[in-house]
C-alpha cells in the first residue's frame, strides 16, 4: 500500500491525497494509526463530478457532506482504514491541525489554510486512518514565502485580514450589496490568492458554499 494507490483509487471520484502525516499521542488521530492521510476536491472536475451524484438528487439535507461519506467510506473498506470527516461531531476532528501537520498545508497571512497546490481553497471532504506506517513525501516549500499576500487586503471590511478572522463582521457585510460578489462568487480574499485563481474551482461550487455558510 503506498499513497499514490490510495491517490490513483480516488481519482475517479475526483478527490485526492492532499497530504499525509505519522501521528503521535495527542494528535487526535484513532489509537495505534500509522498515518492518516488527508482527502481533497481534485480540480478542475470536482463540481460537476459530486452534483451529479445520487445525493444531489434527492432532496435531502447535507448532499456533500453525505456524498462524502459513501465514497470515502468505500476507500476505507478498500484500504482497511478508518474514514474520519470534519462535519462529524462533536467533538469535531481536528483537521486544520492535522492539515498543518502533513507539511503540504500552512498558516496564511490571513490565518486561513493555504495549501500548496489548492492556494486558500484549501478544503478537505475526509481523511484515512491507516493502520500502516507510509512513506511520506518531501514536504513542499510555503507558497506564501515571497508572496505579496495580495490576500491581507482584499476583504473591502475587517472581517477577514492579518488580525484574523471576524465571522460576525463576515456575515453583516453578506448582507450588503457588496456582499453579492463574495456570495455569488465565493469570499474574495480566498480568490485573491494566486493559487487559489489557478486551481480551476467553479464559481458555482464556492457560491454553493458560501451559502452553506450565510444561512
Amino acid at each position: 500500500m503506498t499513497l499514490a494507490a490510495i491517490d490513483a483509487a480516488a481519482a475517479p471520484e475526483r478527490l485526492f491525497v492532499s497530504g499525509a502525516f505519522h501521528p503521535r499521542a495527542g494528535d487526535g488521530a484513532p489509537e495505534n494509526c500509522g498515518t492518516l492521510v488527508l482527502l481533497s476536491p481534485a480540480e478542475p472536475g470536482f463540481w460537476p463530478h459530486v452534483t451529479a451524484a445520487p445525493e444531489f438528487a434527492d432532496k435531502s439535507p447535507n448532499p456533500l457532506d453525505r456524498w462524502s461519506a459513501r465514497v470515502i467510506g468505500a476507500l476505507a473498506r478498500q484500504f482497511a482504514a478508518t474514514p474520519l470527516f470534519p462535519f462529524t461531531g462533536p467533538p469535531w476532528p481536528p483537521f486544520f491541525d492535522w492539515a498543518l501537520k502533513t507539511g503540504e498545508s500552512f498558516r496564511s497571512p490571513v490565518s486561513l489554510l493555504v495549501h500548496h497546490r489548492m492556494g486558500l481553497l484549501a478544503s478537505y471532504r475526509g481523511a484515512l486512518a491507516l493502520d500502516a506506517v507510509l512513506a511520506l513525501p518531501m514536504p513542499p516549500s510555503n507558497p506564501c514565502m515571497g508572496c505579496p499576500a495580495p490576500c491581507a487586503s482584499a476583504c473591502p471590511t475587517t472581517a477577514l485580514g492579518r488580525s484574523g478572522y471576524n465571522v460576525a463582521a463576515c456575515h453583516d457585510f453578506l448582507e450588503t450589496a457588496l456582499g453579492e460578489d463574495c456570495l455569488s462568487l465565493g469570499c474574495g480574499v480566498r480568490r485573491a490568492c494566486p493559487l487559489s485563481a489557478a486551481y480551476g474551482r467553479l464559481p458555482q461550487q464556492s457560491a454553493w458554499h458560501m451559502r452553506q455558510f450565510h444561512k
